[in-house]
Formats: C-alpha cells, structure tokens, sequence
C-alpha cells in the first residue's frame, strides 16, 4: 500500500545496448577510469568510490530493513555494455598514456594492455591560448570554431556507428582552461553560434565539444572549473533538446575534506579565523595551474566553498570575515600524489582559539576515476528518465555545482548526498527520507 508520501515513478526507459563514453582528454583521470573499469570487469579490482557500484540506499522505515545496492534498484547501464572513446592532444593511446601517467602500477596496467591499447584519441579541439603551458600537435585544424564543432559532431556520429552505440555521454577530463566570465556571447544560442563562427576568444574549446555534444543529442558533464555548459545558451539548449548537463570541477582531494569538514563546525557552532590550504602536484594538471591564468579559473571554484557552507551574513559572530587562502604550486617529483596541507583556525566556548591540521596525501585520479565512472551512468540515467538541463542532484561530484539562476548552490557533502538519494527514490516513487523519524515514537 503506497504511502501519502509515495509518488508515481518516473518513466524510466531500459538501458538496452551499449552505451558510449566519450572522455574529452586522455591523461591520467581517462586512463585510469578506463583501466579501472576493465580490470573490474575481468574481476581482478573492486570499484572502490563508485556510488553507483558499491553504495546502498534506504527505502522505506529503519526497521523494513529495505537497503538495496543503487545498482539493483535504479536501471543503471552496466559495466559490460560500456565503450570507451577519447579525443587528446596527444597520439598515444590508453595503453601508452597510462604508462605515461604513472597513476597506475605497470603490472596491472600490463594486464590490461589490450583493451587499453584499443582506446585510440581523435585529433582534439585546442588553442594554446586556453591552456597555456600544454602545446599539444594531435589537434584538429578548421576555418573557424564552428567548422572545428561540426568535426566534433562527425566524430560523434562516426564512433556511435563503428562501435554501435545505443546512447552516449561525455565528460570533460581535460585540463583547466584560463579564467572566463559569461558575457554577451554567450547570452542566447545566436549570439554563441555567431561567435563561433567569427571565432570569438570569448569561446573556448570546452564550449565547442559541450555544442558539439548537445547538438548530437548527448548529455554533458563538466569535470573541470571552466566556463562551458555553464552560460545561458548551452544551458537553454540543453533544456530544449531534452539534454541533461551538470557540472562543474570533480570534487577529489582538497576541497572533498572541506565539504566534509566544515559542515561539521557549522553543526557544533564553532567558529573560524582562517582556513589555510596549500596544495603540491606535479601531474599534468599541476603544470596547467602553474599558469597564473589557469589558476585564476580553479581558484575561483576552490574559494567559494567555505563562504556556501558557512554562511558568514546568517553567522557574523562564527565565520565573518575569515581569512581563506588556497595555494597550488607545481612540483614535478609529485606526479600524480598530490598533498595537500590545511591550517584551520578555530574557536569555541568564550571565544578560545584551537586548531586543526590536515595532511592530506592522496592520489588525484584514484578519486577521480570512480566520479567519472558515477557521472557517466547518472547522466544515461537521467537522459532516459527524461531529465533535462541542469542535473543539481548530482552536486555531490562537483567543487562548483551548477544551479539554476540566482539558485546558491548546496556545499555540504551530506546534503548533496541526501538530495541525490532522494532524487533517486523519487524516480521510483518510493518516499523520500526525511530523518524526522516521529512515527518510531508514536
């Protein structure tokens, strides 16, 4: 018997066939989600993060003891049924570029050598004047950047065929490009097509593989802090091609224990001075932000975190005006182990100062790779559920979470995890969760 909270489910079409999974860069994120994959497929790794392979969602009361896998409850593609293409600025292909990155032992990517091998990158969109300290020589070559999107689309439309695809979704994997604001180009799908056309630096390449993705009819997903789906005439394009996009920057390392953190000292009302946060790389990332520009772009996403969270104008006395500083400096012996330090200055009871210290050694991919893994089948999902536009119940990925207009975007971890949930339940037409729990006291 349906309860007053249940709803009816939403019409969900089968995830029938292969489904393709476009990756836009083939570096060490592309790589080592794609290994991962294979070598859970041939059973010799466990998905680890992945939300959507290993995490369980409650239906109904604590005590029906309903806990299914995500997996058996919603029609989620399986991992058998994906395929995987790519576009770089480089020629090698995964096998190469995993060896390449260093992200992975080489045993295990030996294993993999195959299937890794058969992943082979398209000629890339790219302008140097975007990503300053990369100069890749894989990259298409057009008249303007709307001939370069056509090319994309052909692209599209020829790995579907060849490798017959029933549906497909992208990601950006690529590096972070220089700092952009929305302007006039951007403002309507006319003005974004003419820009393109006259080759306005106002269009970055991320912005013409998000066209290009959203003409072809595939949904989009924005793993670093660009500007790209994220202006009003990719996002009414989505809406009115019927395309869910999301985004933007994968929430890893960093910024994954901020979310965490800070909505903890929100909860117990205990105040901050400062937030110090310092960051050494030494991937192809940690080259990219080395340019003040790049940076420009991922700082403004890393920044913001803190100030949704805290909510300094609700909580003068805890949180106005505190200091927060994030720092990235690029360092070569690194690679891919990224640390990153954090100095907290708190306070508590009569104002007594206390600190917490973070060092946070983690492997940047390692924690990527299962996002892009969850992005990719949430997205196939929503398309098939006849979700468009704006996908914010998948904030939960995401350092700076698309919203719609003049919507703040939620921070804290454990409410984005309880929306995507709840968003799921929804779909089904199960009742969504709202821990008041007054009905085991009644």
């Amino acid at each position: 018997m349906p309860t007053q909270n249940q709803k009816t489910p939403v019409l969900i079409e089968e995830p029938k066939g292969k489904l393709g999974v476009l990756l836009v860069g083939l570096g060490a994120v592309s790589t080592t989600f794609i290994a991962g994959v294979e070598a859970i497929k041939r059973g010799i790794a466990e998905p680890i993060g992945s939300l959507t392979q290993m995490g369980t969602i409650r239906l109904g009361k604590r005590t029906d003891n309903r806990v299914p896998l995500i997996r058996d409850f919603i029609p989620l593609a399986g991992l058998n049924d994906l395929v995987f293409g790519a576009w770089d600025i480089f020629e090698e292909d995964a096998y190469e570029a995993a060896i390449h990155a260093g992200v992975l032992e080489r045993d295990l990517v030996n294993q993999l050598k195959p299937e890794l091998q058969a992943v082979k990158p398209m000629k890339a969109v790219f302008d140097q004047q975007y990503v300053k300290r990369l100069n890749g020589t894989h990259v298409k070559q057009g008249a303007n950047k709307m001939e370069l999107a056509e090319q994309l689309m052909e692209d599209i439309q020829t790995f579907k065929r060849v490798n017959e695809c029933d549906r497909l979704v992208m990601v950006w994997c690529a590096s972070t490009e220089i700092f952009k604001q929305s302007g006039e180009e951007h403002e309507d799908i006319g003005a974004f097509e003419r820009a393109m056309r006259n080759n306005s630096p106002a269009i970055a390449p991320s912005m013409i593989y998000a066209y290009a993705a959203l003409r072809s009819d595939v949904p989009f997903a924005n793993g670093a802090p660009n500007l790209t789906v994220d202006v009003p005439a990719l996002t009414k394009l989505a809406v009115d091609r019927g395309l869910p996009v999301c985004g933007k920057d994968f929430k890893t390392g960093q910024t994954l224990m901020k979310t965490m953190i800070a909505p903890g000292l929100k909860a117990r009302l205990i105040g901050l001075h400062g937030w110090f946060s310092t960051n050494i790389l030494g991937n192809r990332d940690g080259e990219v932000l080395d340019d003040p520009e790049s940076f420009k772009t991922k700082e403004e996403s890393k920044l913001s975190v803190l100030e949704y969270i805290l909510q300094p104008e609700v909580y003068p006395t805890l949180y106005k005006d505190f200091s927060h500083i994030v720092r990235i400096n690029y360092y070569p012996p690194r690679g891919d182990n990224k640390e990153g330090w954090d100095n907290i200055d708190i306070f508590g009871w009569l104002g007594y100062p206390m600190q917490i210290k973070i060092d946070f050694l983690c492997r940047d991919s390692i924690l990527a790779a299962p996002i892009v893994l969850d992005l990719a089948l949430f997205m196939d999902l929503a398309k098939r559920a006849g979700m468009r536009g704006v996908q914010e119940w998948l904030s939960f990925y995401f350092k700076s979470p698309m919203t719609a207009p003049g919507l703040y975007p939620e921070h804290d971890l454990f409410i984005q995890l309880m929306k995507l949930k709840n968003t799921l339940r929804h779909m089904k037409g199960e009742e969504l969760i709202t821990h008041l729990g007054l009905e085991y006291y009644d």
